[in-house]
């Protein structure tokens, strides 16, 4: 009996050791998966592109299945690692100089990266599947999935980045993808003008962006966000120089994020595919700028003077874009100034040393700017491709749904309670009201002129009487395309609010900041809309022309004046340098002269023996000349 018990107590430890070595296996396959979830973010839009690009370019189902697969796969890997509290990825080695340089591959996955890995997998998923409705019938359908695919893996790439040159690398695909898709439409000029514009303009900041980094390196020896923060008495010391690198990095997002100067490619990339309009303008490419100011922002706000400039930049931006607004007829372009103005309250917020004002403003600007494309887009395609808004009209009976998503995504833009807007809005109005008071009332001025140009487009494009065949004629969209619209009209309204906001980002806080900030800005859209209303209700044409906000304070004409006197006159010397000094005076007189010669010696070379006698005794009577006489 003894002996049975004890074999029993045997057996019962042999499955015990098992069930042990089996956990043991399963947590560190767990911990193994863990490790990779992160890189399937990214790799998954990666693998999708290449496949698409390779393999199944001929067959378009295919090809959007995967892509739209492909950005579901981020979406739920995000989703994943957002719900783990903490977590780490898989980390490679790809450049190691001993003592000089050490490149890791690797990804950051602290709440800011995880929320935005999150946004911009979930506005990218919507983007995508409105894109089946909206692309539908276009011949490059595989080319473009290809490409958003590749855009998606670019900018989850910035977003997880932990070092430089990782950020650099994504940051430099995402100017190259949003160049092939802003071009997609190639065979139109305007197309391809648009996307050329938008490469060389953002090019002229990332070289900036690249000497600051390049400085980081020398002064901290080091690319790694985590390792350059504790390093950065070093560049303490040196306040002018600790400036110059500040507003260096920051180039990088004047170009990116379209800030003033270099923001005049972002209406003109309206020439692409509205989803891509989308996909630009909510909380991808032009966030990028913003999330990189907030990544690095230990070395930003380490220098006041960079941060009174980057303040400056962002406030600047936001009105003349406000103003420009107000002139265009173009419903796209419309939407386009009103992304430059909201990023320039993010750049605001920056410059004034919120990270959390900033990112709330671009959290909740995520949901009603794209739904506010989408919303238009719905409207450009009902309408066969018109995009002026002087021939709509009364669309609001014509597309329900469109409408309704588009007044949500208005009344965000413009902050009226309770959309998410307004929350986000008022926490940077009140932020520069503590903190400067100038940039406060030109902040507030803006919010005034939003209210006047978003309820502007309203009621010319929705309310009145249709203004053209095409308006009366139109009707809804199918399912596919205001599905999503549905579901962007519910997070732009309670994205602001605090229960929600909350479990993705740390919510801005003033102090002492009384009711007077938010009393002001209802004052501010109250009149606009007022305004708008009173002057464009029931008209067919503009009863306002300022033409020099109508050519955009002529700041394009400006920049063609400046390149044909600057590149195009040293283009032209450098060809009458090239064409008549090297290839006519050195390249060309050397050779005709070297002709020339070889000209004359043919005249000596005549075949007769009696001349080269005669040539030979010259030569000796003229050697005898020589040798004697002189």
């Amino acid at each position: 009996m003894t002996k049975v018990r004890g074999l029993r107590r045997t057996g019962i430890g042999i499955r015990a050791s098992s069930f042990i070595r089996h956990s043991s296996f399963v947590l560190r396959h767990f911990s193994r998966m863990n490790s990779i979830l992160p890189w399937l973010i990214l790799l998954a839009p990666l693998t999708s592109a290449v496949v698409i690009t390779v393999f199944t370019l001929r067959w378009k189902a295919v090809s959007t299945f995967i892509s739209i697969a492909a950005v579901l796969v981020s979406f739920v890997c995000s989703c994943l690692i957002f719900a783990r509290a903490t977590g780490a990825a898989a980390e490679f080695t790809w450049i190691d100089i001993s003592g000089a340089l050490q490149v890791p591959l690797g990804l950051t996955l602290d709440q800011l990266s995880k929320t935005m890995a999150v946004l911009v997998s979930a506005v990218g998923a919507v983007i995508h599947i409105y894109s089946l409705g909206y692309m539908r019938d276009d011949e490059g359908k595989s080319r473009y999935f290809a490409a958003l695919s590749l855009f998606m893996f670019a900018m989850l790439g910035i977003v997880l980045a932990n070092n430089f040159i990782m950020l650099f690398i994504f940051w430099e695909l995402v100017g190259f993808t949003s160049y092939v898709l802003i071009g997609h439409w190639f065979y139109r000029d305007a197309a391809a003008d648009a996307a050329n514009k938008a490469f060389i303009t953002t090019r002229i900041g990332d070289f900036g962006f690249m000497i600051g980094i390049l400085m980081v390196w020398m002064a901290t020896g080091s690319i790694v966000f985590a390792e350059i923060a504790p390093r950065m008495s070093t560049l303490a010391g040196h306040p002018l120089f600790l400036t110059i690198v500040a507003l260096l990095i920051f180039c990088g997002a004047v170009g990116k994020s379209a800030q003033f100067p270099l923001h005049v490619w972002l209406p003109d990339a309206m020439e692409g595919p509205t989803p891509i309009s989308a996909l630009i303008h909510a909380a991808t490419m032009v966030a990028a700028g913003v999330y990189m100011l907030v990544r690095v922002a230990f070395i930003v706000q380490a220098s006041q003077t960079a941060l009174l400039i980057v303040a400056w930049i962002g406030t600047i931006t936001a009105v003349m874009a406000a103003l420009i607004a107000t002139q265009q007829n173009d419903i796209k372009r419309i939407l386009a100034y009103s992304t430059l103005s909201q990023l320039g309250y993010m750049i605001m917020a920056v410059g004034l040393a919120s990270n959390d004002a900033a990112m709330f403003h671009l959290f909740t600007h995520a949901f009603f700017k794209a739904l506010l494309f989408l919303a238009a887009g719905s409207v450009i395609v009902m309408l066969h491709h018109e995009q002026n808004i002087w021939k709509m009209g009364g669309l609001s009976r014509k597309l329900p749904i469109t409408f309704a998503s588009f007044v949500v995504g208005a009344l965000a833009l413009i902050g009226c309670p309770p959309f998410s807007g307004f929350f986000s809005k008022d926490a940077i109005l009140a932020l520069a009201y503590e903190r400067n008071t100038p940039i406060f009332a030109v902040a507030l001025f803006t919010a005034f002129l939003t209210a006047f140009y978003v309820i502007r487009l309203l009621v010319i494009v929705f309310f009145g009487t249709p203004c053209s065949d095409i308006a009366r004629n139109s009707g809804e969209s199918p399912p596919v395309m205001t599905v999503p619209l549905i579901v962007l009209a519910l997070l732009a309204t309670v994205g602001g609010f605090a229960f929600f906001a909350r479990n993705f980002l740390t919510l801005p806080v003033e102090k002492e900041v009384a009711i007077i900030v938010p009393a002001l800005a209802i004052v501010a859209l109250i009149v606009g809309s007022g305004l708008a209303i009173a002057l464009y209700r029931n008209r067919t044409a503009e009863p306002v022309d300022v033409e020099i906000l109508r050519h955009k304070l002529y700041l394009d004409e400006f920049y063609s004046w400046l390149i044909y006197w600057t590149q195009e006159l040293l283009a032209r010397v450098s060809a009458f340098v090239d064409r008549w000094i090297i290839d006519a005076g050195a390249v060309g007189g050397s050779s005709r002269g070297t002709w020339g010669i070889g000209a004359v010696l043919r005249l000596v070379q005549v075949g007769n023996l009696q001349g080269y006698v005669f040539v030979f005794g010259l030569g000796v009577v003229a050697v005898i000349y020589f040798a004697v006489f002189r």
